[in-house]
């Protein structure tokens, strides 16, 4: 999506599987980690900009549809002095949205023919998706797993997007294929009310769980299926002064899969996170410059 923040209105992009695909891919420059980013877009100038600049940032596009009468979706970010940011979205008709809605899409044919070995998407990947397009999803997920693959998830909810009830019967569709699942504590609690996190990834198969805490420790499970399964809490670096609270679990989650895709430990993968998502908070906007995260590139 298109993003308007700051004062005054600066154009950025952003949006939160692309927020964690950015990270990963500038992350992933020096862990042989390539990244491909599946969606639609518009025929338009603003469009064109945005895969320019995700090129820029060596994320591979062939996967992306350009769909005529299809704009990008647009959103307003409102930043509290304390960081916490408030969002206003205008998207009910953005090209995402109909991703699989123009015949066999790209990200169909790369999986058919095994071309990557992780697929990661979000809560709000599956909530945009028309429901005949959801099950397309589920249908891309089952396939992708059949031949091998991983599927990673994050959990992220947006209220505005669909209720709690519709979410739990969608998530109950993905969780079963899901290899890694980031969970967003505070969403989890807005899905499914307080219930336990661990046993409810466990029960659907799920391997390994990252529950995401904000400036708390994040829990990390892995090994759910066996006998015995690993816990750790890991703490997050303290910030003195938080400027914008953006992306910042979308950045822990590519400082996360960062690690774990390149063969790291959950202890050091979710230390990588932390750091990441403590340099992002630090900085305006979805997107920081390249330059300041050098030292984890």
């Amino acid at each position: 999506m298109v993003e308007l923040s700051g004062q005054p209105l600066q154009r950025t992009f952003g949006g939160d599987t692309l927020n964690t695909a950015l990270y990963l891919s500038r992350l992933g420059t020096s862990r042989d980690i390539a990244v491909s980013y599946a969606t639609a877009l518009g025929i338009d100038n603003i469009s064109q900009d945005m895969l320019n600049a995700w090129v820029h940032e060596n994320i591979e596009t062939s996967m992306v549809c350009k769909l005529q009468n299809k704009l990008p979706g647009l959103y307003l970010v409102e930043t509290e002095p304390n960081g916490e940011r408030h969002f206003h979205y205008w998207r009910n008709d953005s090209a995402a949205k109909f991703y699989f809605a123009s015949g066999t899409s790209p990200l169909e044919q790369a999986i058919e023919k095994h071309e990557f070995d992780a697929l990661y998407i979000s809560g709000i990947s599956v909530a945009i998706l028309a429901e005949d397009a959801k099950a397309t999803l589920i249908t891309l997920l089952e396939k992708h797993k059949a031949k091998g693959g991983k599927v990673l998830f994050d959990n992220n909810f947006r209220p505005q997007l669909w209720t709690s009830k519709q979410a739990q019967y969608w998530y109950s569709q993905v969780l079963p294929f899901v290899d890694i699942a980031l969970i967003t504590e505070d969403d989890d609690h807005l899905v499914w009310g307080q219930t336990d996190i661990i046993d409810r990834c466990q029960s659907f198969g799920c391997q390994e769980v990252v529950i995401k805490r904000g400036s708390e420790p994040c829990l990390v499970v892995s090994e759910l299926q066996s006998a015995h399964p690993h816990e750790s809490y890991i703490a997050a670096n303290k910030v003195e002064k938080v400027i914008d609270t953006c992306a910042a679990g979308d950045s822990f989650a590519a400082g996360y899969l960062a690690g774990r895709l390149s063969g790291g430990s959950e202890t050091t993968a979710a230390e990588l996170g932390h750091q990441l998502a403590s340099i992002v908070i630090q900085h305006p906007g979805a997107i920081i410059p390249a330059d300041a995260m050098n030292d984890l590139m």
